[in-house]
């Protein structure tokens, strides 16, 4: 009944208290984090690969 009450957000959010959590949910948020900046940076290297591409291909 009590753990149906008190449900933990799965996803981080910006500014969201931390002081509640625990050493393993911070590490936990902490991989979540990181695991997000990895995926950003692949869409960021692929973003500047095409316009890479574009450039290349408007300058002939």
């Amino acid at each position: 009944m009590f753990d149906e009450e008190i449900k933990k957000p799965k996803a981080h959010e910006v500014g969201m208290s931390i002081d509640t959590m625990s050493v393993e949910e911070l590490n936990e948020r902490i991989g979540l984090l990181e695991a997000e900046i990895a995926r950003l940076r692949v869409a960021i290297a692929a973003r500047d690969a095409t316009r890479k591409a574009a450039d290349a291909a408007f300058k002939l």
